[in-house]
């Protein structure tokens, strides 16, 4: 009994064996590999850095004032369009007008008294040559006929200083542009003790934007004029401007430990939409190659592996560096090739394949469908 009990546990482990192995053979018969390839083919590469900035216009005037005072009057306001010699502002002229009229008062004193040393002197030189005075005596009338002459000159200088600061009263533009910002209004006193008080900022061409753009020190190095950017405003975020890399600024600029530099970026403005003050997003196009053969990056990571594809496929192999595989009648080919530049998607190929040829991109494991069954499960839907 205990025989036959052994005979039939031996069977059933037996059948057990063969049924694990015929699953196991009938899953490996079912499963499918499906290659997706690409082509080598004309495309574009390109690589981009972002930064942000600040608009602002390509030149700006500070007017201001040399003269202290009050401001009389204002003929300007925000976004008001100035010629060049357009009048501005006037300051009240009371204290320049004394001045003036002190310095006058002056020069005129001074003259009178140029006058006298002047006929002294011509006496006490007659004298001298019949040796009637002494020659200290003729020195002393020298001496104060010319310090007389040099009172004058300084008197004359002064007069001239006193109109000059008259005519500052009145403040005019020194270019053509648009009033952008204003620092006084009318009343207010301006004081020039120990710099010159700014009255009102001016833009010279406000269709003629730039941005100034703080790029990180790690990214500086890829940076050069004449590169094109593309940059977007919270303002209009539907619109993409353009522009181009006017200067690469060396000076360095530390914030918290991070250190950027500022890079100027042409705007044009032709439609007025860009303000002076508005951040930008910026992206800049560091390398742009259109029309060079490449593949997309995927296809030079491919690798099959003998233990993936089994007695499938055929693998001839290469100890290339970069290699692309080729695909045809169940046997995978490594190509060597060489490449050249990339922006992570797309890889620049320089040689080793020709344009057209189509190359394995990855690869899916998947059940097969048996005979029918595809038929069956479109109905069931």
């Amino acid at each position: 009994m205990k025989k036959r009990t052994k005979i039939i546990l031996s069977l059933l482990a037996l059948l057990l064996i063969a049924g694990i192995i015929a699953m196991v053979s009938k899953k490996g018969k079912n499963e499918v590999i499906t290659f997706e390839t690409c082509q080598v083919e004309p495309g574009e590469i390109s690589t981009t850095i972002t930064a942000t900035g600040t608009i602002e216009p390509v030149k700006t005037v500070d007017v201001g004032t040399q003269v202290s005072g009050i401001v009389k009057r204002m003929y300007v306001d925000f976004n008001s369009v100035v010629k060049r010699g357009q009048v501005i502002a006037e300051l009240d002229r009371t204290n320049l007008m004394s001045d003036l009229s002190t310095a006058q008062a002056r020069l005129r004193s001074v003259q009178i008294e140029l006058d006298y040393q002047k006929k002294n002197y011509a006496r006490y030189n007659e004298l001298k040559q019949k040796d009637l005075i002494s020659l200290s005596e003729y020195d002393v009338a020298l001496e104060n006929y010319r310090k007389a002459q040099e009172n004058v000159r300084i008197a004359q200088q002064d007069v001239a200083r006193a109109k000059t600061n008259l005519g500052y009263a009145t403040v005019y533009s020194p270019i053509d542009g648009v009033v952008i910002s204003k620092s006084v209004e009318e009343g207010q006193t301006v004081a020039s003790s120990f710099s010159t008080p700014s009255i009102v900022k001016i833009a010279k061409d406000l269709t003629d934007m730039q941005c100034i753009a703080k790029v990180d020190e790690a990214d500086i190095g890829e940076v050069r004029e004449g590169q094109r950017v593309t940059f977007t405003v919270d303002a209009y975020p539907d619109d993409v401007f353009s522009g181009s890399v006017k200067q690469v600024r060396q000076n360095p600029v530390t914030t918290n430990n991070v250190v950027t530099y500022e890079v100027v970026i042409s705007a044009p403005n032709s439609d007025l939409k860009l303000k002076p003050g508005l951040t930008a997003s910026i992206t800049i196009f560091t390398l742009e190659r259109s029309g060079v053969m490449s593949v997309p990056s995927a296809a030079l990571r491919f690798t099959p592996e003998a233990s993936v594809f089994g007695k499938k496929y055929v693998i001839n192999d290469t100890t290339a560096e970069h290699k692309l595989w080729t695909l045809k009648d169940n046997v995978l080919t490594a190509h060597k090739v060489d490449i050249g530049v990339t922006d992570g998607m797309r890889t620049e190929i320089i040689s080793g394949l020709e344009e057209g040829v189509t190359v394995v991109q990855s690869f899916e494991i998947g059940a097969a469908t048996a005979p029918g069954q595809k038929g069956k499960d479109e109905k069931k839907k």
